[in-house]
């Protein structure tokens, strides 16, 4: 069998809404009622529209899926369900693997589980979620997720990239800080990479920004070096209102200029883990910390 775990937006509505609907409607009679079952057409497709989902597979078929719903402190999974004919596949844990994928820049993952399912919040337990609150009838569970990496070198800095541009979609905005020779372009090449867009990634600073279409059907990187920007008014003149909703926009030296292009963002900073010292093994050490703004 082949399980496929997937990102998914408004174009996955009536699958993401058949699965919740299956799932949540084996499960035993609650009180009062999980209001899952609530769900219509047009709450699942606002809500994958707002902040996406996952939508997992097994031979093609829809199986399992989840929807995201982001707080200023955790990311939270809603919804999260599996047929019962697929359970016991490792569609949940798959789940919550690409969920942890997806939450790059978030302290945590949040779920709200029944307490009248021991079962189900054994299943969050099992998977590195801890009780933090419990009011009748939801148990309120939480996994702590790292925020700061470390990356050695080049490569461990560009594959960094890959997997933060494996998490991103259309409309996220990213501001990238750090020194001259941090890294920022390193790691906008893994960018480039994870999210599957056309032409080398090199520093824009004398064409201020360049766009790189998605080979897939996904979205456009666009790369925008402010360095040379002299203000706000100037970063507006290169209109990337018109890209913002549908490109993920990575704007180096942005902090303190691109905040006010979106009110969500993924704020990165590259530091250099030994200042201006390099280790004696011929190493210069970099800290990555990312950090979600909501």
């Amino acid at each position: 069998m082949t399980l496929v775990v997937r990102r998914v937006g408004p174009e996955a509505t009536t699958h993401v809404l058949a699965v919740v609907r299956e799932a949540f409607g084996a499960r035993p009679v609650l009180d009062p009622p999980a209001d899952a079952m609530a769900e219509t057409a047009e709450s699942v497709a606002a809500e994958l529209a707002a902040d996406g989902g996952l939508l997992a597979t097994l031979d093609g078929r829809p199986v399992g899926a989840l929807l995201f719903a982001p707080r200023p402190d955790a990311l939270y999974l809603r919804r999260f369900g599996v047929v019962p004919d697929a359970q016991g596949h490792g569609v949940a844990a798959a789940l919550v693997e690409e969920a942890v994928a997806a939450a790059v820049g978030h302290a945590c993952l949040g779920v709200l589980a029944r307490e009248e399912l021991p079962g189900t919040i054994g299943f969050w337990e099992r998977h590195g979620f801890r009780e933090v609150d419990r009011r009748s009838p939801y148990v309120e569970l939480r996994r702590a997720l790292p925020t700061a990496y470390d990356a050695p070198d080049a490569d461990a800095m560009r594959e960094l990239g890959t997997r933060v541009g494996a998490a991103l979609g259309a409309g996220d905005l990213v501001v990238l800080t750090g020194e001259l020779g941090a890294g920022k372009t390193t790691f906008t090449q893994g960018l480039g990479e994870g999210l599957g867009v056309r032409g080398g990634v090199t520093s824009p600073t004398f064409v201020i920004a360049r766009v790189h279409p998605s080979l897939a059907d996904g979205p456009d990187l666009v790369h925008v070096d402010a360095y040379r920007l002299g203000g706000i008014a100037e970063l507006d003149d290169l209109d990337l209102d018109t890209s913002l909703d549908t490109a993920v926009t990575v704007v180096e030296w942005g902090a303190g200029l691109a905040e006010a292009l979106a009110e969500r963002r993924l704020d990165v900073t590259i530091t250099r883990a030994l200042a201006d010292e390099v280790g004696a093994d011929g190493l210069d050490p970099r800290r990555v910390e990312l950090r979600r703004v909501l």
